[in-house]
Formats: structure tokens, sequence, C-alpha cells
């Protein structure tokens, strides 16, 4: 009975404490950093609570006249508990410290190099930040196991031995964890950008530690190791800038007046939003025997506006040529001698 008061009186006065810590930070924030005390307080609520209780069993637990046999079981699981609570809290605060970051962060902007580069860099810290605490968590939690000590301390000496083979089982999961970093930390690829890759075009979806996710232009995902990026050569359209060039090229007759043309294109260009109004040209870049070969490059904001803004110019100016000047349109000579 006597043990049995004193748990409940513990485990009592733990969630009281963890209640009024509760009200303590809804009070504070209140009046100053709402959404980082209030998200923090929502996730890391039950974790902070477990950590109480099973901390305050721990100490009271000599007090309730159990006997010495039972005890050290009883300690030892709660012990553990303990461990598992502190490892769940931690990581419980990296994803609420990662989700606050990301909001100071909004990659909806003009200019968002800097944001995904920072975005790419936490979400991989928090990954890596979280598994090292996990794999803590879970050996402090064996190390509490007497036998598990002596053993650790028997194969201290083959730890050589033992990483050289696991290293070996492991090398491609390894492989791409290491990628993943050198990813994140070279500036080599970050969330948001447009790549084109396996002869896909798309937008980098998530980095993870051993895979990467692009969102493909028809909303499909294509999944690659992080390796994959360190190994092979792939196109990054936003790897300083995001404005891209969109090129259309048109085949006409040798008659087409190039000035005409280019004056139209201009005056296309300046009715679309999608130009950003840095840049364009119009060139005659090749010639056949039967046609020459126009080029129109003109800048967009980035990849998506630059794929309309060369399909929308190019439209145009087929339906001018056809309305306006059908005889500049690419034509078979022949020549009749009697």
């Amino acid at each position: 009975m006597k043990a049995f008061l004193v748990v409940a009186t513990a485990i009592a006065g733990a969630c009281l404490v963890a209640w009024l810590t509760g009200m303590a930070v809804r009070w504070i924030a209140r009046r100053r950093y709402e959404p980082f005390l209030m998200k923090f307080h929502r996730a890391c609520f039950w974790p902070w609570a477990a950590m109480l209780v099973f901390g305050t069993l721990y100490y009271v637990l000599p007090a309730t006249g159990i006997s010495s046999g039972k005890l050290a079981g009883y300690r030892h699981g709660v012990q553990i508990g303990l461990i598992a609570a502190t490892g769940w809290l931690l990581i419980k605060y990296l994803f609420v410290a990662e989700d606050v970051a990301f909001r100071r962060l909004p990659v909806n902007v003009a200019n968002n190099r800097r944001v995904r580069r920072a975005r790419t860099q936490i979400g991989l810290m928090r990954r890596m930040t979280a598994l090292v605490i996990t794999i803590l968590t879970i050996g402090t939690a064996a190390m509490t196991f007497g036998p598990l000590r002596a053993f650790g301390a028997s194969v201290l000496a083959s730890a050589g031995v033992a990483g050289v083979i696991l290293g070996f089982a492991a090398h491609t999961t390894l492989g791409n964890a290491v990628a993943g970093l050198q990813l994140a930390f070279t500036d080599a690829l970050r969330i948001d950008d447009v790549v084109v890759v396996e002869c896909e075009w798309g937008r980098v979806e998530e980095i993870k530690l051993t895979h990467v996710v692009v969102r493909l232009w028809d909303e499909r995902r294509l999944m690659l190791p992080t390796s994959y990026f360190t190994n092979k050569p792939f196109q990054n359209w936003t790897r300083h800038e995001a404005r891209v060039l969109a090129a259309v090229t048109l085949h006409l007759d040798f008659t087409a007046h190039i000035d005409e043309i280019r004056a139209e294109t201009h005056r296309l260009l300046e009715q679309t939003p999608l130009w950003d109004q840095s840049e364009w040209v119009l060139q005659v870049v090749d010639g056949s025997d039967t046609s020459i070969c126009i080029r129109v490059l003109a800048s967009a904001s980035d990849g998506p506006s630059a794929w309309d803004l060369r399909c929308e110019l190019r439209e145009k100016l087929i339906r001018y040529l056809r309305e306006k000047h059908p005889e500049w349109l690419p034509r078979l000579r022949s020549e009749f001698k009697p």
C-alpha cells in the first residue's frame, strides 16, 4: 500500500509539474515568440511529461519500501524509460526547430537561391542529428545491462575488424549518406532546384540522406540515390540564379523579312508577363538550300516560365506568319526549262 501511494503521488506530482510548465509556456507565448513556443508546447508536451514521470519515479522508488531485489529491476526499467523519453524529447525539439527555421525561410520569393540552400542544409542536418540521437539513445539504454557492458568490453579489441566488415556491408548506404551531405554543403543541389536528369525535366522536391526526390513536369516522382548526383553529370538550371533563357527555332523562306519578324517578336514579348523584361535576341543561326533558320532567345524568371514562354512565343509567331505573311513559310522551288 505504501509503495502504491508513493508511486501514485510521484506520478501525480510529475504530471502537475508538466501541466504547470505548459501553462507557463502558453502564458509567455501570448506576449512573445508565440508561433515557436506554441508549436514547441504541442510537439514536446508528452515527451516532457514522460521524462518528468520517469525521472521522478527513479528517485522515489527507494522510498517505497520494496525489497532490494525487486527495486533494482524496477529502477532499471524506469531508467530505460527515462533514457527513451529524453531521446524522444530531443528529436521532437529538432523537428520544431526545423519547422520554425523553414517558416523564416520562405521559398516563394523572387530570388530564393540562398533560402533554398539554407533549407536543404537544415533539413539534412536535422535528419543526421535525429539519427545520431536515436543511435545514442539505443546504445545508452543497451549499456545499462551488465552483460552488454561486459560484451562490449570483450569486443572492443576487434572493433577495427568489425568496422571494416560493416563498412563493406553498408558501402552503398554509407556512400549515399556521405553524398547527401556533400550535395548540401557544396551547394551543388538544393530544394526546388530545376534539374534535367535521365532525360527528364523537373524540380527537386526532397533531399534525404540516401535519396533525392525529383517532381517531374507531369507530376511523376523520380527517385534517385544521392550518389547519382555526385557520380553522373546532370543539368541544374538554377545553380546560380533562377533566370533561364527560352529558345524558339523557326525555319523560314529566304524571302522572309528579318527586321519585321524581329519587331513582331519584340511586340509579342512586351505583351506577355512570362518575359522578365531582361534580355532577348533574334538571330539567323543557320541556312540550307531550301530555308533559313532563325532563333529567338528570351529570358524568363525560372524554368517553368521559360517553358511556357517558349510555347507561347512559338505559337504566336507561327500564327503571325500564317495570317500575315504566308509567303515567308518554307517553300520548295522548281524551275521548268522547255
